[in-house]
């Protein structure tokens, strides 16, 4: 099977550099619901040109739209008038997290593809079939995956798969961060991270960047990839970034082989230092601690140091004017200036090869710069000029309405129908000599479509007595057809309201993943949460009230297959209440039989989102700890399903399949380790336990207060990760059962915009 090449595109020029040089298709951002906000992104008048370019290329070339954020209820609107921009320009799938939005493209626009984003967090096979049965074509997996993993998901069948082969990591599952959202108000889930993975963190003494990710670039290995499409990340990057990578990966596609001379290139233009992440297994040298950003190409190291030059054996050409940068050990960036004096055998020069010992002069103010220091080339002349590609003018293409157009000849007449629009011609047709002849004639004709909006997508010519027909008729036919046929109606399309729920007796949750502080709240409670894992036994939830208990599944499950036996064996136990936390739950329970409740890191912030849920069998939902409370109020009052209102939780900020421990994976003992951080002046903790770290704040996240002005049906408290003693957690439910907060404690949102 031929792979897609999918590549990114911030804005039209970078869209006509990927297509120059050989994506298959393009994925961009609108203005509204990008989960890249700050790039340039797409209006309709751009978006119609880029499409209708793409779609007039031989192969066809396909556009799909990220509108991939979570959707507050207020926003419907504007989300509405996006798809609208989607489907008027032709686009051939839209992309989106949200669940709401989801079953809005598959309901109202089904001339949309529908793919579900890599914040959906789709990283099993399970959570990938039940998108599949919800609607979705189309899922983009988590960038955890090993090849293996992504091997499994790909063969479920009539299901396209997309996985990521270069570009920028993030240290989280991609959906499950909440960092930037909680400390800022920049949530990652609405297209405004403010990346603090990549900050520096305190820790034990030193000064780390524990969490920033080295890029992504399979390089070869993407030609191992199972997956269908093979995404390039990059809607941020710039045109000549776009059109090397995808020249690269193109190239490897196309059966030529990896050319270093292109790899160079990619360097130069924007790189941090390369991995392959855990496609090829798990792998720790992943995370670039001692520097950020771009680095540029790696060309020598430094031999000597005089005053203000410095003398570096050279592994690549290098010329004045280029962008040079040297590691400083202890500065979190490398130094970068312009090369303005160059010296080869104590000669002034433009440019030195590979292979010579160049003299560089340091500009004034340098930094001090020593023996042994790692020289890059961070731009280059000579790259910047590598890719020129071609595009259309500007006017030359405009979105078309794709026909299907059937044809009819008949002795006394000729037929065509588009569109449920019908046009005939009379006349007297005789026998072709050359039935062949007629067929391309009609083909030929019908294909003009000049300065009309249509665009033939397939002509079915019906011809059972091989009739010949002039070509000036067909002309005619053609005319008339596409004169009827009427615009498209521009009634806005809107889904029903779904009838709000019968407000009841607000009840009270206590979660946890210790079964001894459940045991201590069972009385004051109301309902039991357990976060269960892969080895929890009937046996050991004997001393819970069956009848308050509702098992919890994980956000993140590796090992479905050691799942499936936990989760039959408690229900064969007669644990019928069950809590999912991804989409994978969905296809790991039975469609019948239980009570299935959805917890908020699948999110929920409007009515269609409520409604979606109902569908997937939810008997409730639970409201978004990152949203705000004009949404939380609204959706209580609105939602189709009953409500639940989280007033306290250790929010996880990072959930991540990247170890934060210094040691080797053969020496790790996997078991629950605790490591504190800091950065400007807020202090974190880090869980590592079994391949897996989460990051926390030291406080809590609490809504005490503000969960009297909200309508909900359940109010709970979550006493999870943390080693809290059934003492502390019973403490602090005492006082969150009469809406008085916890202090110190974190508000969130509650006082933002998100």
């Amino acid at each position: 099977m031929n792979k897609e090449l999918l590549a990114p595109a911030g804005d039209l020029e970078a869209g006509y550099a990927a297509l120059y040089y050989g994506a298959d298709a393009v994925y961009l951002g609108l203005q509204k619901f990008s989960a890249r906000a700050t790039a340039a992104n797409f209006n309709e008048q751009d978006l119609g040109e880029l499409t209708a370019h793409a779609h007039s290329l031989s192969p066809r070339r396909k556009i799909y739209a990220a509108v991939n954020t979570v959707v507050q209820e207020k926003e419907l609107d504007a989300l509405y008038e996006a798809l609208d921009i989607c489907s008027r320009c032709g686009i051939d799938g839209v992309i989106v997290q949200d669940l709401g939005v989801a079953k809005i493209v598959r309901d109202l626009y089904p001339e949309l593809e529908l793919h579900a984003s890599t914040q959906m967090a789709v990283h099993n096979k399970e959570g990938a079939l039940a998108l599949q049965k919800f609607g979705f074509k189309r899922v983009v997996l988590a960038r955890e995956l090993s090849r293996r993993e992504i091997a499994e998901i790909a063969a479920i069948p009539n299901l396209e798969t997309e996985a990521f082969i270069h570009g920028a990591l993030c240290y989280s599952y991609s959906g499950l961060c909440m960092f930037s959202s909680m400390d800022t108000g920049k949530s990652a889930n609405r297209g405004r991270c403010l990346y603090p993975c990549r900050a520096c963190f305190k820790s034990g003494g030193k000064e780390h960047h524990y969490f920033s990710m080295k890029d992504m670039a399979l390089e070869e290995d993407a030609l191992k990839m199972p997956a269908f499409s093979l995404k390039i990340e990059g809607r941020k990057k710039s045109a000549l970034y776009v059109a090397a990578v995808t020249d690269f990966y193109r190239r490897l596609l196309d059966g030529q082989k990896p050319d270093s001379t292109l790899t160079d290139n990619i360097k130069q233009i924007f790189s941090r230092p390369w991995c392959r992440f855990h496609f090829n297994g798990r792998d720790k040298n992943i995370v670039d601690r001692d520097f950020v950003g771009h680095r540029g190409l790696p060309v020598g190291q430094i031999e000597s140091v005089s005053g203000n030059r410095i003398c570096v054996k050279l592994k690549h050409r290098i010329a004045r004017h280029d962008g040079i940068q040297i590691d400083i050990p202890g500065n979190e960036k490398p130094y970068g200036f312009s090369l303005q004096k160059l010296f080869v055998n104590r000669r002034h020069t433009f440019e030195a090869r590979a292979g010579e010992t160049a003299e560089i002069i340091l500009p004034p103010g340098a930094p001090e710069i020593t023996k042994g220091n790692m020289v890059y080339l961070a731009s280059s002349s000579a790259v910047k000029g590598a890719y020129p590609y071609t595009k259309p003018r500007p006017g030359e293409f405009k979105p078309r309405r794709r026909l299907n157009v059937k044809l009819t000849i008949l002795p006394d007449k000729i037929s065509a129908e588009a569109d449920q629009t019908c046009v005939s011609l009379p006349g007297n047709f005789t026998p072709a000599q050359n039935s062949g002849r007629t067929a391309e004639a009609a083909q030929k004709s019908f294909a003009k479509t000049g300065d009309t909006n249509f665009e033939l997508a397939d002509l079915q010519i019906n011809n059972p007595q091989n009739l010949f027909v002039p070509a000036s008729m067909f002309n005619e036919l053609r005319r008339r057809l596409y004169e009827a046929i009427p615009p498209l109606e521009t009634t806005p399309r809107r889904l029903p309201g779904l009838l709000p729920r019968t407000p009841t007796r607000p009840q009270w949750i206590a979660a946890s993943d210790n079964i001894d502080i459940l045991s201590a709240l069972a009385p004051e409670a109301d309902e039991l949460i357990l976060l269960i894992n892969e080895h929890t036994t009937p046996e050991q939830l004997k001393n819970l009230p069956q009848n308050k208990l509702r098992l919890e599944l994980p956000a993140v499950c590796r090992n479905t297959s050691a799942w499936q036996k936990t989760i039959t064996r408690l229900l064969d136990s007669g644990y019928k209440k069950w809590e999912a936390a991804n989409y994978w739950a969905l296809s790991a329970l039975p469609d019948k039989g239980i009570d299935l409740s959805f917890d908020r890191q699948i999110y929920i912030l409007n009515t269609p989102a409520a409604g979606a849920a109902a569908e997937c069998r939810a008997s409730r939902i639970t409201l978004s700890v990152e949203d705000t409370p004009d949404n939380w109020s609204l959706l209580a009052e609105r939602s189709c399903l009953p409500v639940v209102f989280k007033l306290y939780e250790d929010v996880p900020l990072f959930t991540s399949a990247v170890c934060i421990r210094d040691n080797t994976c053969k020496d790790c003992p996997k078991d629950k380790k605790w490591i504190p951080l800091e950065k400007d002046g807020n202090k974190y903790l880090a869980l590592s336990e079994n391949c897996q770290t989460m990051v926390f704040n030291q406080l809590p996240f609490c809504a005490a207060e503000e969960a009297k002005s909200i309508p909900a049906d359940f109010y709970r408290a979550d006493f999870m990760y943390k080693p809290y003693t059934p003492e502390q957690a019973l403490a602090v439910w005492k006082k969150l059962r009469t809406f008085t907060d916890i202090a110190p404690s974190l508000k969130g949102n509650i006082n933002r915009t998100i």
